[in-house]
């Protein structure tokens, strides 16, 4: 972090190096960015052409200054199975549609009235254990894709055996490796997983082999592949999640400001970015996409290879696009067997839990204290446990969301609570690494 950047945010790079280095970005990106439409039964041609017509719509949001690709959020997993399960894809686009207004809202807000509020509202204590709910609430759908028989639903030896292989070969990527092969960690666990479920016989590559070099994807469209219709029970659905990627969006941005040496939260403003995020999950409800949030995977490759350029990120951008209608493609990832997809999952699942611990540990939470024992404690068991408040046969409030509100309404009834930290992003680490660059 202390080098001086290869290519800057502004730099144009040359052909040749526009070409191989936006398409080590997107393939960085690629194995998280389908792998959530694969689990919730959406498309992820869709979800690549949604990712790259975000990042272009957030490129320009911020005035092409943060160098930030978007990909499918793995928060709204368990809330666009439960979407799906009661009103079907519609009822999923309906609620994503109504998270990406919220973002907006959000950003008008903090355009107005600065950006200490939301702090206030969602402090550590709070998010970190939501966090720690969102990983562990769907980890028993990626034992069971990696235990099961994908047709039978029942246990098999030889089906486990690819997912522990995948898992391996993550596990391997994520730890062993150095450089760019550290960043992609899915990807490569899903392209060793593939080629041993091909050497096992659980692979039918004819899809491939029948598919067209192009081909319009199924785009889910408002009003014409559904009928529109907003409720209480999708709000409190999919709002509360986007409260809590809101705040990891905040993260995002303090993180990505350290790498590059400039303060995001100032330049271009914290509520442009949010809108930038909301704006790409506007976009992608409209065609039947999943949410869309800023990557961990995309500050990686940029503290790895320091090079900035938002060329960059523009042209894997275009390349996602592009990919979305190339049906071979989409018929390759139609194949991946279900165990490959799930030996992938237990560790991403896992991570995306560990990730909330370490919030809490960074934040420097104190469990001794009963006021932060209390909250994450009830945080914890309503998620986990899947408790709900059904108020009628048609408005329940169910797990992860219960768990959200309760959460912040302790937070801010609880007496004890902690002033917000008046320096979100450490100034003098800004000035170091420009005099170092």
């Amino acid at each position: 972090m202390s080098s001086s950047p290869i290519l800057d945010v502004k730099d144009v790079p040359k052909p040749g190096q526009w070409l191989t280095l936006s398409l080590q970005h997107l393939f960085a990106m690629f194995g998280s960015t389908i792998l959530v439409p694969y689990l919730v039964g959406l498309s992820p041609a869709i979800a690549l052409i949604s990712s790259g017509l975000g990042t272009l719509a957030f490129l320009l949001i911020t005035q092409f200054k943060v160098p930030a690709y978007l990909g499918s959020s793995f928060a709204f997993i368990a809330p666009i199975i439960a979407a799906k399960t009661a009103g079907g894809p519609g009822a999923a686009m309906v609620g994503t549609f109504m998270a990406g207004l919220l973002y907006g809202i959000v950003a008008l807000i903090i355009s107005r009235a600065g950006y200490r509020w939301i702090m206030k509202l969602l402090p550590p204590v709070v998010v970190g254990p939501v966090i720690i709910v969102i990983g562990l609430a769907i980890s028993g759908t990626a034992v069971g894709m990696a235990m099961n028989n994908p047709v039978t639903q029942k246990y098999s030896l030889l089906h486990f055996s690819v997912a522990l292989v995948t898992l391996a070969a993550t596990i391997i990527f994520s730890i062993y490796l150095r450089g760019m092969l550290s960043i992609i960690p899915i990807l490569g666990g899903i392209v060793i997983g593939y080629i041993y479920a091909l050497i096992v016989g659980i692979v039918d590559f004819s899809p491939v082999l029948k598919a067209q070099w192009f081909e319009v994807p199924d785009f889910i469209f408002p009003f014409i592949s559904y009928k529109v219709k907003f409720t209480l029970d999708l709000v409190l659905l999919m709002v509360p999640v986007a409260v809590v990627t809101l705040s990891e969006h905040i993260g995002h941005q303090l993180v990505l400001s350290k790498v590059v040496g400039h303060d995001y939260i100032k330049d271009p403003g914290l509520h442009r970015s949010i809108l930038g995020d909301g704006t790409a999950t506007l976009i992608s409800s409209l065609i039947g996409g999943p949410p869309k949030t800023t990557y961990g995977e995309n500050i990686g490759v940029l503290a790895i290879t320091r090079i900035y350029s938002v060329y960059i990120i523009a042209g894997a951008a275009v390349f996602a696009i592009i990919f979305g209608f190339v049906g071979k493609i989409s018929a390759l990832i139609s194949t991946i067997p279900t165990p490959v997809m799930g030996g992938v999952s237990i560790l991403l699942f896992g991570i995306i839990a560990s990730s909330g611990l370490r919030m809490l540990v960074d934040s420097k939470i104190d469990f001794g204290d009963k006021r932060n024992l209390v909250i994450s404690s009830v945080i914890l068991v309503i998620g986990i446990g899947g408790a709900f408040i059904k108020v009628s046969d048609t408005f329940q409030i169910q797990g992860m969301a219960l768990a959200a509100i309760l959460g912040v309404l302790l937070n801010l009834i609880l007496p004890g609570r902690p002033p917000v930290s008046e320096n979100m992003f450490d100034e003098d680490e800004v000035e170091n690494k420009k005099k170092t660059a």
